[in-house]
């Protein structure tokens, strides 16, 4: 049971990224630094969450 609420809490964050990361980074009125710089805080949050999920697969699989 654990493991399927663990799947589904990372699909949801994948999805918060996904809509408010980079939603604003096409459709916003700023400078393109600013675009750069959001899409470069998504790709690091993207990364992180990544590496989050692959250690909850590991450890998922040793149970």
């Amino acid at each position: 049971m654990l493991k399927v609420i663990g799947h589904i809490a990372f699909i949801i964050l994948f999805l918060f990224i996904s809509f408010f990361g980079i939603g604003p980074v096409i459709f916003a009125d700023g400078t393109m630094n600013e675009r750069i710089m959001n899409l470069l805080i998504i790709i690091l949050a993207y990364g992180i969450l990544i590496w989050l999920y692959r250690i909850f697969i590991r450890k998922m699989r040793k149970k």
